[in-house]
């Protein structure tokens, strides 16, 4: 009987039938078709290639130049993934299309800055947004493929300067693996720099001679490991600042991969500018890989700048008539299983028809998991996977615990990494409310200051948050515990770190994004006490037009702007307030709810600000630090602290005019002699109605 009569008769009667049984039957009568469907296109594509040898591949258009030799416009030519990839780019700039930027690498005046040279130890990648087929395993053939490239890399007159970039071909998913910064070139870590658990093949331009390296600056090929397998001497500090242009070449025929080079002003006939290695990567790299180009600093920076890229490769994988009878039989098989399966679980589902719902804790999950899935980033993990990385939640891999509930130290296998693990706590009452909230505005951000949510899990009535590791812990340890005292060098680094997470939030992003619990605890430090601001459970989503909105009191006490605790109304500016907080805790090493004597009521902010009216600041500066600081940054770091923490809402700067001071980018504020009052009306409605709020001291160890 053909489809369409078969819909025709369960549809007019689905009436008679039970609703759960006609669903079903619908669904049959859908997947058949289906299966109608891809057998017949099957049969018309094998009638196909009766009439036709070869299947044609479309005409590859010509790119147009102008008058100057130049591509005309930033043309880019990619084909069907089984076929041949082109594109030529000559300038970065938001046109550009089918590029990506992971890591520091941003798009900047028709070039890409790979890497943020205020900060240490970055990584920073520009890839090509689709595979490239490399070879075909039906045919056995191998691609050839040549890419010209142009960049900079600029020691801006140091005489220490790093690390390098790379141009690399890797496994199609392949991304920047943790504490790869520095010598690792942003491709491998101490633990996959021998023997990596990925394929890779690449091209370094090194400015540093490390200890696996030959004991010169070099240009060099790698095979599946970070020691060259060939390289030559490359005198860097001599380019510096220069364009280079980089031709690579690689021929399937005689598998030879070969690299040349020239310098725009600083060419040296006596300097060798070519390489080759003898290669085969069809035995060395799977068919199909991602291509791009990684750049990276360490304990010393330099600037790399890419300008200009081409690929071409030319492998034509043409379907044979073999390869489509195993995809028809494919299809049959498998709509054949998809057919018995469903007609299994609809026997079964009659039979259990009647019994009851089933409960709320699985409707429950099931709406969770459809919440959460939506999302893009942070993916679902195991129970078993997350018993087995902490082992078993040990009291010796605990790192913390307050109200939320505990983080657990751990190791995922699978991913080669190091994790925090958060399990919130099961009396914690907005447990899952807050879950959720942070699984789903992490799926959305992504900043180098913010902390990175690797993954989730909600199995067995537990709700656990699992993040990248931060080797040097929160910044509360280090301020008020017993973790190493900072330096006030790193103290001004953090200070700026967390301003920059924060403009973010406030400005950078498509959604105003208020975080509501701002404090030390929340400031996480990674292995080179660069800011990573975490816990997002309680921040709200705002328009940038909108002014403050009624949230709910939430947050912890000695964070919260005044305006916040009186009206429940969270803003930018009550957010700006707790980050005043912040500053004036890392300049002094006192808590935000300490009182600044044995017989005084005066809180941090007042304390400071009546040292300020006084002219003496400087007697607040934290005793750890002896006399090695700067006394500019610190006067201004606690002046913009005051500013933030300003009672008057309306007289707090934005986060951009803060940094813009803390750069010295603009004059220090000049603040009245005395703390002011605030003033507030306090609302006769209740703040909250959906079960906030949720409040915590700042004495406790974090959320």
């Amino acid at each position: 009987m053909p489809i369409h009569q078969i819909f025709n008769v369960v549809t007019n009667s689905n009436e008679r039938m039970p609703t759960m049984m006609g669903q079903l039957v619908l669904l049959l009568v859908a997947v058949i078709a289906a299966f109608e469907f891809l057998l017949c296109r099957g049969i018309r594509l094998k009638l196909s290639n009766l009439n036709s040898r070869s299947w044609q591949v479309p005409p590859t258009p010509e790119p147009k130049f102008n008058e100057n030799g130049l591509n005309a416009a930033k043309l880019t030519f990619s084909f069907c993934d089984c076929c041949r990839v082109q594109f030529q780019i000559d300038q970065f700039d938001a046109n550009t299309v089918d590029i990506l930027y992971p890591g520091d690498a941003k798009q900047s005046q028709r070039q890409v800055d790979m890497n943020d040279i205020d900060s240490y130890f970055r990584v920073g990648w520009t890839i090509y947004a689709k595979k490239v087929p490399l070879w075909d395993l039906d045919t056995g053939k191998l691609t050839d493929f040549s890419t010209r490239f142009s960049f900079t890399i600029d020691t801006m007159g140091r005489s220490t300067y790093g690390d390098g970039l790379a141009f690399f071909l890797a496994p199609v998913g392949f991304d920047i693996p943790p504490n790869s910064a520095g010598a690792n070139l942003g491709l491998f870590n101490s633990t996959t720099m021998d023997s990596p658990p990925y394929q890779i093949v690449f091209v370094e331009f090194d400015f540093v001679a490390n200890t696996w390296d030959p004991n010169v600056t070099h240009v060099g090929i790698s095979n599946n490991s970070i020691a060259s397998a060939n390289y030559t001497f490359w005198n860097a500090s001599i380019h510096s600042g220069d364009t280079t242009d980089v031709w690579i070449i690689y021929n399937a025929t005689t598998k030879n991969l070969s690299v040349s080079w020239t310098y725009q002003r600083t060419s040296n006939t006596q300097e060798n500018t070519i390489l080759s290695y003898q290669i085969d990567l069809m035995k060395v790299l799977p068919e199909s890989v991602t291509i791009g180009f990684s750049a990276a600093t360490g304990e010393f920076v330099e600037k790399h700048i890419l300008h200009s890229w081409e690929f071409s490769s030319n492998l034509d994988i043409k379907e044979t008539s073999g390869k489509k009878a195993r995809k028809l039989s494919l299809i049959v098989i498998l709509t054949m299983v998809v057919i018995g399966v469903i007609v299994i679980a609809f026997v079964m589902l009659w039979i259990c028809k009647g019994k009851k719902k089933e409960t709320s804790k699985i409707v429950n999950l099931t709406s969770i998991n459809d919440a959460l899935e939506r999302g893009a980033g942070p993916r679902r993990l195991s129970y078993g996977d997350l018993v087995s990385a902490t082992n078993n939640f040990s009291n010796e891999r605990k790192l913390g615990e307050g109200g939320f509930g505990a983080v657990y130290k751990g190791y995922l296998t699978d991913l080669d990494m190091l994790i925090a693990v958060k399990k919130i706590s099961r009396g914690f009452r907005q447990g899952k409310k807050e879950y959720i909230t942070e699984v789903q505005m992490f799926s959305q951000l992504r900043h180098r200051n913010l902390v990175q949510l690797i993954g989730w899990c909600h199995d067995r009535g537990e709700f656990l948050l699992i993040y990248e590791f931060m080797p040097n812990g929160s910044l509360d340890s280090h301020l008020f515990g017993t973790s190493s005292p900072l330096s006030w060098a790193v103290r001004y680094k953090i200070s700026l770190g967390l301003a920059s997470a924060l403009f973010y939030l406030h400005e950078e992003w498509e959604q105003c994004v208020v975080h509501r619990d701002i404090k030390s605890s929340n400031v996480m430090l990674d292995s080179s006490f660069n800011v990573k601001l975490g816990d997002f459970g309680l921040a709200r989503l705002m328009d940038h037009e909108l002014g403050p909105q009624t949230t709910g009191l939430a947050g912890t006490f000695g964070y919260m702007a005044p305006e916040y605790i009186s009206t429940g109304r969270a803003s930018k500016e009550s957010d700006v307030y707790s980050f005043g907080v912040v500053a004036l805790e890392i300049a002094t090493g006192r808590r935000s709810v300490d009182f600044m004597g044995p017989n005084s009521d005066m809180g941090l902010v007042e304390w400071i600000w009546h040292l300020y009216g006084r002219g003496d600041l400087l007697l607040a500066v934290d005793g750890k630090l002896q006399t090695n600081f700067d006394e500019k940054q610190v006067e201004c770091l606690m002046i913009i602290g005051l500013w933030c923490a300003h009672p008057d809402r309306n007289l707090r700067p934005s986060i951009r005019q803060a940094i813009q001071v803390l750069k010295f980018e603009a004059k220090i504020p000049v603040l009245p002699m005395q703390m002011p009052i605030p003033m507030y009306h306090v609302p006769i409605q209740p703040l909250v109605s959906s079960g906030e709020p949720f409040l915590t001291t700042s004495l406790q160890q974090g959320r």
